[in-house]
């Protein structure tokens, strides 16, 4: 089963265009921008403040690169680090040019070394002292840092359930960052006609969004990205009453909730192929109508987080679900 050509998402090409230096309205804009600053963001309960727009910027997941990659703002980032996989087709030119500093969370001697005014993180646990460096102390050394709002555990800060409404608004926020509103506004636009365009699958199907485990799956829950994306897609999540973004679920419960299909992570650590074989080998699931008739749908990993690569990822499933018939 060719499940990796079964993953490819839909993903949003356009990118604001940057004004020209011919165009009259090219020092109007750059005004605007700059009449921003300061800017003061309460980020997951710390404050940052932005005296201009950052010009060197390590990004720390696929999420958010991708972000600053879909705002047209490669030429700010100096470093990446602890990706999900390759930047998607729609962006791959743009990200061939940038350094990358670490395949894993790079450490904080590796991002100091890189000279950033901003560190762009996907996960708060990305900044600590074993990490990229807690957020004071990169603060002392005259680095800024920012962790994707989606992505905030904090009481007040995590997004409760998070919805498309909020996946936009902090793209907006990074367009007011960057300096950068109107190309914000327009990735914004084009992501919600996007959406807007696909038609949801109406059959009723229940779903359970795989990501990893073997002994004890790791599964999409009730309140983050993994729901959003199949309610969006009209599937029913089984662990959709769990109050969090990502959760454990035994195999019995699984069996007992008897999804109609399946939802598979695809990541070069665990792939969509590796589950299936699991699936397929392990006698309490190998007995699941989903498991025998092969009803599994794909989605690649950096589509499960907060992100540009999300509407994308709705879309990939409704196809999908109707190549099941």
């Amino acid at each position: 089963m060719a499940v990796a050509a079964a993953a490819a998402a839909l993903l949003l090409t356009g990118c604001a265009a940057t004004a020209q230096a011919g165009d009259p309205d090219a020092s109007d804009q750059a005004d605007a921008a700059a009449s921003a600053y300061p800017l003061t963001i309460d980020n997951c309960g710390t404050e940052v403040t932005f005296e201009s727009a950052p010009e060197r910027v390590v990004t720390i997941k696929s999420s958010t690169l991708e972000l600053l990659l879909a705002l047209g703002l490669e030429d700010r980032v100096i470093g990446s680090a602890f990706s999900d996989g390759p930047a998607p087709e729609a962006f791959a030119d743009a990200a061939a040019g940038i350094d990358v500093l670490s395949e894993k969370v790079p450490s904080q001697e590796a991002t100091l070394a890189a000279e950033p005014d901003l560190v762009f993180a996907g996960w708060e646990s990305n900044l600590s002292a074993e990490g990229a460096g807690d957020r004071a102390t990169l603060a002392k050394l005259g680095v800024a840092s920012y962790v994707a709002p989606a992505a905030c555990k904090g009481e007040g800060y995590m997004p409760n359930p998070l919805t498309f409404d909020e996946v936009f608004r902090e793209f907006e926020e990074a367009g007011e960052i960057f300096g950068v509103p109107d190309a914000a506004a327009e990735l914004v636009a084009e992501q919600q006609a996007e959406l807007e365009a696909i038609e949801p699958n109406a059959d009723g199907l229940t779903a359970l969004w795989y990501s990893s485990g073997d002994e004890t799956p790791f599964v999409g829950a009730g309140i983050g990205a993994p729901q959003m994306i199949m309610q969006a897609a009209g599937l029913e999540n089984i662990a959709a009453d769990v109050a969090d973004t990502w959760t454990s679920m035994g195999w019995e419960a699984i069996v007992d909730a008897n999804p109609d299909v399946i939802v598979l992570v695809d990541a070069a650590w665990n792939t969509a192929e590796q589950k299936i074989a699991h699936l397929e080998s392990n006698a309490a699931t190998a007995a699941l109508p989903a498991v025998q008739a092969k009803r599994y749908l794909v989605v690649d990993f950096p589509a499960t987080e907060a992100g540009v690569r999300n509407v994308g990822a709705v879309a990939a499933l409704v196809e999908q679900l109707g190549a099941l018939g």
